[in-house]
């Protein structure tokens, strides 16, 4: 049953960015990784960070059994491109950070936290964009892990790079790297703006990112995020000292809107990749090992739960991976309304749900809805909304939900932990 609320435009475009700069943190974020399980009703939860998004045929099939040896037999995909393990046992540590060492996805326990990063997912396969943001990623990725300071970003701190098409540039990002052509790329933090030589925006994202810890300390406020620092004046000169101390030439640059795009289609991406995505962002371990069944196949997760499979040898190839994904249960067409819906957790495995969201989700066919994003959460926490304009459909109860129309906001990330399903 659902108890509809007449639509309402509660948020404006930078909704809530003044509430959030008056914020002050009193403790370090929570939010889990692959070594700090969070304790949910339903077993502990381990968040796997992708960094450049990729995986190999062997790491797919090394995180689907780990999940069948230690967990509930599914993976989950966050709307920032990360994995989830759920159902770990206590005394899993061990194992787990053995297991993820072997497959090559802990490169540094210390900072398996900080490496929040989305990268454009069809970069280099479709003809679009500008530079090699793969390469940037991975040198990023790189440059976070050598540094001990690092380690004071929160695990919500992120960073965007985009090839230029603006798809994940309008994530909402931390620090955001946006390919430009002719060799330059625009470097995004706050409401600045630099721009700078291509081979040097890997270090210029981490002197971004250096200058947000610098004013957050002065400022003493304990931010997790640059939303949530007390103004852009200050952050201007830690940003030009930090850009001067690592040797990078940068000109200002006007800060004005990014670009926004839509995320990848489902089906063919030109003729030797496929894009899928799986619904309600989450997989049996079986659909998981179908994404990547050769060794030369790689796998890039997307901020939109869903993957593209790279590397096939032609179309044919291509069409028949394809098929194989749709009778695995991925949506691979891109007319089908599960496209727009996506969930929170919900009951059993979060205690805060009043309901089995997973289980009531499915698009709506209200004329005045129809089409648009509708993200079902069982409380207020309304963990991992979509951005933009979107149905908001809360439970308040077992088959009750209010529906509520929102408008484009900032997501300030303050989701709890324990209802933080797909985040």
């Amino acid at each position: 049953m659902l108890a509809a609320m007449p639509p309402t435009s509660p948020n404006p475009r930078n909704g809530g960015e003044a509430h959030i700069r008056e914020r002050v943190r009193d403790r370090a974020d929570a939010c889990p990784g692959a070594l700090r399980l969070h304790r949910a009703d339903d077993g502990g939860l381990a968040r796997l960070r992708l960094p450049t998004g990729v995986l190999t045929a062997r790491q797919v099939a090394a995180l689907a059994d780990l999940s069948d040896r230690l967990g509930d037999g599914r993976i989950g995909v966050t709307s920032r491109g990360n994995l989830d393990l759920r159902g770990l046992p206590d005394d899993c540590g061990l194992t787990l950070a053995e297991l993820l060492g072997g497959a090559g996805l802990l490169p540094s326990a210390a900072h398996e936290r900080v490496r929040n990063m989305v990268v454009s997912p069809l970069a280099g396969l479709d003809g679009r964009g500008f530079g090699d943001v793969q390469a940037w990623a991975r040198e990023l990725d790189a440059l976070l892990c050598a540094q001990a300071w690092t380690t004071g970003l929160s695990g919500r701190f992120l960073f965007a790079v985009d090839d230029g098409r603006g798809d994940v540039a309008a994530l909402g990002g931390d620090v955001t790297l946006l390919a430009e052509p002719g060799g330059r790329a625009l470097v995004r933090i706050g409401g600045l703006a630099r721009r700078v030589a291509a081979g040097d925006a890997p270090v210029a994202a981490l002197a971004a990112a250096e200058a947000f810890l610098t004013v957050a300390r002065e400022a003493g406020t304990g931010a997790w995020r640059v939303a949530e620092l007390p103004s852009d004046a200050a952050l201007e000169d830690a940003v030009t000292s930090c850009l001067a101390g690592a040797g990078v030439a940068a000109a200002p640059a006007a800060g004005g809107a990014l670009p926004d795009a839509a995320p990848p289609v489902p089906g063919l991406v030109g003729e030797c990749a496929v894009s899928v995505v799986a619904p309600l962002g989450r997989v049996t371990t079986e659909q998981f090992r179908a994404l990547a069944p050769g060794d030369g196949d790689e796998v890039r997760v997307t901020p939109w739960r869903g993957f593209v499979v790279a590397g096939l040898p032609g179309r044919a190839e291509a069409e028949r991976r394809l098929a194989a994904l749709e009778a695995a249960g991925y949506l691979v067409r891109p007319g089908s309304p599960w496209l727009a819906v996506t969930a929170c957790t919900g009951r059993p495995g979060c205690g805060k749900a009043l309901a089995d969201v997973r289980a009531d989700a499915r698009p709506l066919d209200d004329p005045p809805l129809r089409g648009m994003p509708v993200h079902w959460s069982g409380c207020e926490r309304r963990c991992g909304h979509p951005q933009g304009d979107w149905v908001d459909a809360l439970a308040t109860g077992y088959g009750t939900y209010a529906l509520t129309v929102r408008t484009a906001r900032r997501d300030n990330d303050d989701a709890h932990p324990q209802a933080q399903a797909q985040r």
